[in-house]
């Protein structure tokens, strides 16, 4: 089995977005090394600002060269595979063989199978660990992340994922975790948009919806949308919850996509999408996702 990646192993990390810089953040702090690279000149410019050992580098190349593994925090499999592979500066193309691709994005799980056949015909291994909890578990270092990919491979890694949050699931072969997070992603958003639901029939009825969220709480009818969304982000109509409408609604395409290509009937599956969908164009891609409460408020 590889050596683990632990510090101060180098790391290069691509992507410095709302759940990226925190990420990188606690690697820095347990002392890898690490080389960044974002398309954002800003984002570059604002992590070496908080993390002055960081090394900011010019490309995806540039940041994988001399690295012990590269991960990369990107809004979809698509960029990732540009981020990785495809892409004039790829960071595939500074990377020596043997050397770990760990794609810590939502991305589709089958384009994450061809992404690992295409790295592994390069000499390069590759694991999909994507991760829950959203940007407070990100801050904090508590997300859940599930690991699909070899297990030696995933055991290598594992030291690495623990610095950024707190519990690492070996979810299976490659794509896997990727498909777990696109899954997890639907039952999320299904019990949001029910919560949203129950909260205007309850508030048209009269009852208190805070009441109605202690009650809910003690309750059968208890969520992560009851517990951590409500109070602070629907009741008071701030929408801020830190994830954005078309990430959600990417992820529930996602969800279904797979669905039909395992061949399984998923009709709520395929119904919670074209919601998500419609709630994304009428409301914006960067709207918050718990403004779905908006938008169900805005169809009457």
């Amino acid at each position: 089995m590889p050596a683990s990646l632990t510090p101060p192993a180098t790391i290069a990390f691509i992507g410095l977005g709302m759940m990226g810089k925190p990420m990188a953040g606690h690697l820095a702090a347990a002392g890898y090394r690490l080389r960044v690279y974002d398309a954002s000149q800003q984002a570059l410019s604002d992590f070496v600002g908080a993390h002055p050992a960081a090394l900011a580098t010019a490309s995806a190349r540039a940041a994988a060269e001399g690295a012990d593994a590269v991960i990369a925090m990107l809004p979809d499999g698509k960029v990732v595979r540009q981020a990785v592979l495809d892409g004039p500066d790829a960071a595939a193309s500074g990377l020596a063989r043997e050397r770990i691709v760990i794609d810590m994005s939502s991305s589709a799980p089958m384009g994450t199978r061809a992404l690992a056949a295409d790295l592994a015909a390069r000499g390069l291994r590759c694991i999909d660990a994507p991760v829950s909890g959203g940007v407070r578990r990100a801050v904090d270092g508590s997300l859940a992340i599930m690991a699909g990919g070899a297990a030696e491979d995933v055991e290598q890694c594992r030291p690495l994922l623990l610095a950024m949050g707190k519990s690492v699931f070996h979810t299976g072969p490659i794509g896997s975790g990727h498909a777990l997070k696109a899954l997890n992603n639907y039952l999320s958003a299904t019990s949001l948009l029910s919560m949203c639901e129950a909260l205007m029939v309850g508030e048209k009825f009269g009852l208190d919806p805070t009441v109605m969220v202690d009650v809910l709480n003690t309750s059968s009818g208890m969520s992560n949308s009851t517990q951590v969304k409500a109070r602070p982000f629907v009741i008071p109509r701030n929408y801020a919850a830190g994830f954005a409408m078309a990430l959600m609604s990417k992820d529930l395409k996602t969800a279904a996509e797979l669905a039909d290509q395992m061949g399984v009937r998923a009709d709520t599956m395929h119904a919670m999408a074209d919601i998500w969908t419609d709630a994304m164009t009428k409301l914006g891609k960067d709207t918050d996702h718990t403004a779905i409460y908006k938008y169900l408020e805005e169809l009457g």
